[in-house]
This record gives C-alpha cells, sequence and structure tokens, in this order.
C-alpha cells in the first residue's frame, strides 16, 4: 500500500499542485527520512497494537485474511510522515482518527524514552468528518471502491457526475431530511450539498422542501459540478506543462529533504545508532 501511494504520486501531483498553488506544498517521493523513520517507530509498538486498528481488520478481512505486513504497518509510516516534520495539527477524515491515536502515543512513548522532542499532534477535523459511498451509505468513500459508481473524483466530467448522484442509493421516502441514524443515503447526499455549498445541514434541508429525492439528486450533483469545476480546469492546465509539475515535485521533495534530514540524524542520535 505504501510503495502503491508512492507510485501514485508523480500521478496525482497536478491536482495536489491545483489545490494548493504552492511549490512549498510538494510530497516528498524521494526522502528516504521518511521510511528510515518509519522503521524506528516500527520497533517502539507492538504487534497487537496495530492488528487492532480497525482499517487493518477491515481490509484484511477483504482480503480474505491475506493482508500484507506492508499494509499492518502502514499506520506506523504514516505516523513518521507527522513526526518527521514535528507536526503540531494534522487535517485528518473522521477514519483516521484511529491512526492519529496512535501517531500521538508514539511521539509521547519516544518522548517518555527519550526526553522532549516530538510535539503531540493534533487532528483536525472539519464539520464533514466522513465523506459515505454513494452506492453504500454506511460505508465511506474510498478509491479503491470497485464500484465506479460510490465514488466521485474531482476529474469526473459532469456526466459521469450526474449519473453517479442518479445511481445514488438512497430510500423509499421522497422528502429530503438530515437523519443520519435512519436515512443514511439521503442524509449522505445533504452532508454533501453542505459541504461543497458552506451552507448549514439546516439551511440546506430547508431550501430542499418540496422537493423529492430523484431530482434532489440531481441540485446535488450540479452544486458538486459547479464546486469541482474551477479545480478540474486549473488540473487540466497543469497537466499540459509537465515539465513544470516534474521541477515543483523535484523543488518540493529537495525541500522535504532539507526539513526531514536533521530530524532524522537526531532521532538516530537519541536512539544510539549514530
Amino acid at each position: 500500500m505504501a510503495l502503491r501511494s508512492m507510485r501514485k504520486t508523480r500521478g496525482c501531483w497536478g491536482f495536489i499542485r491545483a489545490l494548493h498553488k504552492a511549490p512549498e506544498a510538494a510530497p516528498a517521493p524521494q526522502v528516504a527520512e521518511h521510511t528510515q523513520l518509519s522503521w524506528i517507530l516500527t520497533c517502539m509498538v507492538r504487534l497487537p497494537r496495530l492488528q487492532h486498528l480497525h482499517q487493518w481488520k477491515a481490509k484484511s478481512a477483504k482480503q480474505k485474511h491475506d493482508g500484507t505486513v506492508g499494509l499492518l504497518t502502514y499506520p506506523v509510516l504514516q505516523a513518521a510522515d507527522v513526526l518527521l516534520y514535528k507536526s503540531t495539527h494534522v487535517p485528518v477524515g473522521e477514519d483516521q482518527v484511529q491512526h492519529m491515536e496512535l501517531v500521538q502515543d508514539l511521539a509521547r512513548g519516544f518522548n517518555k524514552k527519550y526526553g522532549e522532542f516530538f510535539p503531540v499532534p493534533k487532528s483536525i477535523l472539519t464539520s464533514m468528518k466522513k465523506v459515505k459511498s454513494l452506492r453504500d451509505p454506511s460505508a465511506k468513500m474510498s478509491k479503491s471502491d470497485p464500484d465506479r459508481l460510490a465514488t466521485v473524483r474531482i476529474t469526473d466530467s459532469p456526466e459521469e457526475i450526474v449519473q453517479k448522484f442518479r445511481k445514488a442509493v438512497t430510500d423509499f421516502t421522497s422528502e429530503v431530511t438530515y437523519d443520519p441514524a435512519h436515512r443514511e443515503g439521503v442524509s449522505n447526499l445533504v452532508a454533501i450539498h453542505s459541504a461543497v455549498t458552506g451552507l448549514p445541514v439546516e439551511e440546506v434541508v430547508r431550501q430542499s422542501a418540496g422537493l423529492d429525492t430523484a431530482h434532489y439528486k440531481l441540485l446535488v450533483a450540479d452544486a458538486v459540478i459547479e464546486k469541482f469545476a474551477p479545480i478540474k480546469s486549473e488540473i487540466e492546465k497543469l497537466k499540459m506543462d509537465k515539465d513544470h509539475l516534474e521541477k515543483v515535485l523535484q523543488m518540493g521533495s529537495a525541500r522535504a529533504k532539507e526539513l526531514a534530514y536533521p530530524v532524522c540524524q537526531e532521532v538516530k542520535k537519541l536512539v544510539g545508532f549514530l
């Protein structure tokens, strides 16, 4: 999983650049300190702790309990990504809160053993903590979902977005309401609508009074298309200049290396490698 993420870096960099518009925000696929710190942190965490992480249990079960060690230790690599830059706050989705608790515990454990070194980072959650699948609103929306109708991508065409929302799973009640406990599908659409428009959920529901869910799906699709349009346009522009993207990626890697190297060296000294 970690290796797959590294391979995808170049392909998704145009998207990242379009969102952040900052060369300094480049990912660091060529920074070996990430994996070096990950191995050190792996030596500090017990096997049962990783086996009890809900994402490991869920993904391992899907793979008929044939999950790899790389998948098992991936949260430790995530911890290294955070701690290597002495991050203090990390924006995450609700599904990553448990992994952030591991990051915090690793930081505390390292500090207790070797002295205060890593800040204990805090999670930053948005009002919409988790986007649910359009085809199974009990599960999160995931880019790896085999059902292409389940996940909306920023690079989807307007026609594809409309099709996905048309096929979104709701229920047999046509009224638009927000009740996640009893109406997961419609509530997910309301939450998405709220997120892309910036309106409170209550206001979204009020403005949708009188609409049935079939027409409401199209309204949400239009709102998503409008929100994604400028980002999608920027992505297309950037994809036309691959030399620029490569340069930005190289600059980002160099900057990440500059920040990561002294931290990793100090960690090595503290644990006795140097």
